[in-house]
């Protein structure tokens, strides 16, 4: 890690990948807090599913032009734009927390998750170029642990002011009033992550050249020419199909777990609820720091399997408990195995990826990942 650091650019970007992960996680964790409180059983689940699903859409249907911009365009020049378009986003949402606008402030989710489906490729994209081809197995692994320690962070932070201040017995919309300030917090981080954007160092655009033709577009060719980059490369699809399992599996637990808890413990504590399900960030951060060590060198798929066989063992585990002990023990146990499974297939995808694709390939390893969510948590109610 000290290594990495030494890198130029590396440390705001790092800077960059945690605050991001907190402002969009922190506004996602307010609004299913709100749900957590005012509704519960399948209502609960299939609110909590929306919520998610609202998440995953924009990564979906802004897949080619996703992948097109940030190929025709320098990375560097849309992590900027983007990260100053959450500013903004971040100050409408506030002013929906202001007003108990809840479902404005729900709906809003749909329009931070379409700048992050823009903005994702982006910075995944810059790693290689940041620290170089020999580097990505470490440096996928300090990027995975930084972004599920802010997940962490964030998901225990903002669930605690929102149980501390949050007004009891009232409304959704009453509910969003009495934590409005949480709002100002979320502009004030996306206002950091803004600055740090321009201390990353510029690099050029892979391919300036790329026109966009909007008659391609409406008919789905640059759908499905972007698939082809990822389809027609075994390497890439099959790591793209396990990175698709796992994050399927990992919204399904998020969505049904409030409702399970709820269900078995007869308790609508947020932040029991939510430490429980970070503790599977702390194991995915624990796990990918250990895959980061064993990639040092070079990139183990080895250790793919073993990943796979303990989130199979965790999810048992996770169906059986009956105590807020053994579901704590099971969410860390199914996070540290995610941590090892996903570290070497984002490394591969990345090392096996040309750099003038490496936007397409991002934006269709991502649109694959979203479908099999969005998949899942349709049948999450």
């Amino acid at each position: 890690m000290k290594n990495l650091l030494k890198i130029s650019g590396f440390l705001p970007f790092m800077i960059i990948m945690f605050i991001n992960a907190s402002v969009d996680l922190a506004h996602k964790i307010t609004i299913q807090n709100v749900l957590v409180k005012s509704f519960s059983g399948d209502t609960l689940i299939a609110l909590t599913a929306l919520v998610n699903m609202l998440i995953l859409l924009p990564y979906i249907f802004l897949f080619s032009t996703s992948g097109f911009l940030n190929d025709k365009f320098s990375r560097t020049k849309i992590t900027r734009a983007c990260a100053l378009l959450g500013v903004g986003l971040c100050a409408l949402i506030t002013l929906g927390y202001i007003c108990g606008w809840f479902y404005f402030a729900f709906f809003m989710t749909i329009l931070l998750a379409a700048q992050s489906a823009i903005y994702s490729p982006a910075k995944y994209g810059l790693i290689k170029k940041i620290v170089g081809a020999k580097n990505l197995g470490a440096a996928n692994g300090a990027v995975q642990a930084l972004t599920i320690i802010a997940i962490l962070l964030s998901s225990l932070v903002f669930s605690v002011i929102f149980e501390s201040f949050a007004k009891q017995g009232a409304g959704a919309g009453e509910l969003l009033r009495s934590v409005w300030f949480i709002g100002l917090l979320l502009v004030a981080g996306s206002m950091v992550e803004a600055y740090f954007a321009y201390k990353i160092p510029y690099f050029d655009a892979a391919e300036p050249e790329a026109k966009f033709e909007f008659a391609k577009f409406a008919k789905f060719e640059y759908l499905r020419q972007n698939l082809k980059f990822v389809t027609s490369d075994k390497n890439i699809l099959l790591c793209t199909l396990g990175l698709s399992m796992f994050w399927a599996v990992s919204q399904l637990v998020i969505a049904t777990f409030p409702a399970h808890f709820k269900a078995i413990s007869g308790n609508d504590n947020v932040m029991i609820i939510q430490v429980i399900l970070a503790l599977s960030a702390i194991g995915i951060a624990l796990g990918a720091v250990f895959a980061g060590s064993y990639c040092k060198k070079h990139i183990e798929l080895g250790i793919v399997p073993f990943g796979a066989f303990g989130l199979g063992l965790a999810l048992m585990i996770l169906a059986n408990a009956n105590s807020a002990f053994t579901l704590s023990l099971a969410s860390l146990f199914f996070g540290f195995s995610g941590g090892i499974f996903i570290v070497p297939l984002n490394a591969n995808i990345q090392f096996f990826t040309r750099d003038e694709r490496m936007g397409r390939v991002l934006a269709g390893s991502n649109f694959i990942q979203n479908i099999f969510m969005v998949l899942f948590l349709i049948i999450a109610p």
